[in-house]
């Protein structure tokens, strides 16, 4: 079974060839941040806009990396949702298209099954049953994971999501879009302990997240202080602690509670350094196997949706001739 994968959900036009039997064989990305950065964020119609136009090439150069052609090409995945509704929709118009026009089934996949899957990428892949912190720029949910599509979310932010947390105090440091990346990067000079911030829901039972409290601790922080000094970096370093300290634990109640033996990291936030080392370190700690994608598959990309795509065509899920987009999508309401 050899899929070609699209993900168009936000910022980023990715395109992938997975084959079941000889793994990822060719993945294309093009990132909107430099467009998007004058704005400070994403701009729904301009993302649209791009995926409009680099979506053919990057099908042109995914397909002649993987030396493959319509002949070869089994299926098509693409990103139903959720996420932009627009975005999407240029997607999944443009693959149920290619589908048509090829005779290929064309499957729409949820885009936070493709982030659980993406440590499928990886050589030493983990087995199901596994727990999942899914933790990005929209999402940070536990998730437990029995099998492909049997997902049940057993903690989840009550707010906002780790990454969006990020992306609001790096916006209040003055720190350019994207922000969470370049707040880690601001982290790495600061000093640990200079700064208290809380750690949100630590103090009761349960897994669930709030994050929206460490914005508020971070503008009080930042409040009256010259930030010419080491100030901003012992700011960003503490914020970070914090997140980081609050992902773990929650991982290692999430562990104990489930009795899972393996974790696996999934969602654009897993890319940050200090949580992976802090991970592996509970894994360790309670005899625990810790999965991380590598950090190129940890933001959206099409590996992810044409690995996703093809374990569901080879399963023989099949969709309709109709395509689908839907901007708000629940993980747990997929199914197989």
């Amino acid at each position: 079974m050899r899929v070609l994968g699209i993900e168009s959900s936000c910022d980023e036009t990715a395109v992938a060839v997975y084959d079941g039997t000889r793994g990822l064989l060719s993945h294309r990305l093009y990132s909107q941040i430099a467009m998007h950065q004058a704005y400070g964020g994403v701009v729904p119609e301009l993302a649209s806009r791009d995926h409009v136009r680099r979506l053919l090439p990057l099908v042109r150069e995914a397909l002649a990396d993987a030396h493959s052609d319509r002949d070869s090409i089994d299926g098509i995945a693409y990103t139903a949702g959720p996420g932009l509704i627009g975005a999407l929709l240029v997607g999944a118009g443009f693959a149920t298209a290619l589908g048509s026009a090829w005779r290929k089934p064309a499957l729409g996949i949820h885009h936070l099954e493709g982030h659980l899957l993406a440590p499928l990428l990886e050589p030493k892949p983990p087995a199901f049953p596994f727990l999942a912190l899914l933790v990005s720029g929209g999402h940070t949910q536990l998730v437990d994971v029995a099998a492909l599509g049997d997902y049940r979310i057993v903690g989840e932010t009550l707010d906002d999501a780790a990454g969006e947390a990020f992306d609001k105090t790096a916006k209040l440091l003055g720190l350019p879009y994207p922000g969470g990346a370049a707040l880690a990067t601001l982290a790495e000079s600061g000093r640990s302990g200079q700064f208290a911030f809380p750690r949100p829901m630590l103090d009761r039972p349960g897994l669930d997240f709030s994050f929206s409290g460490l914005k508020t601790a971070a503008l009080v922080a930042l409040r009256g202080r010259d930030l010419q000094g080491p100030v901003r970096a012992d700011i960003a370093r503490g914020f970070e602690d914090a997140v980081v300290e609050t992902l773990a634990e929650k991982c290692r109640r999430a562990l104990v509670q489930t009795g899972h033996t393996r974790l696996v990291i999934a969602g654009g936030v897993g890319a940050n350094r200090r949580l992976r080392e802090r991970l592996a370190a509970v894994g360790l700690n309670i005899g625990a196997d810790v999965y991380f994608p590598r950090t190129e598959f940890c933001t959206d990309n099409g590996a992810m949706i044409a690995l996703a795509g093809c374990l569901r065509l080879s399963a023989g899920m099949r969709a309709g001739l109709g395509m689908s987009a839907r901007a708000n999508w629940e993980l747990g309401s997929i199914g197989v």
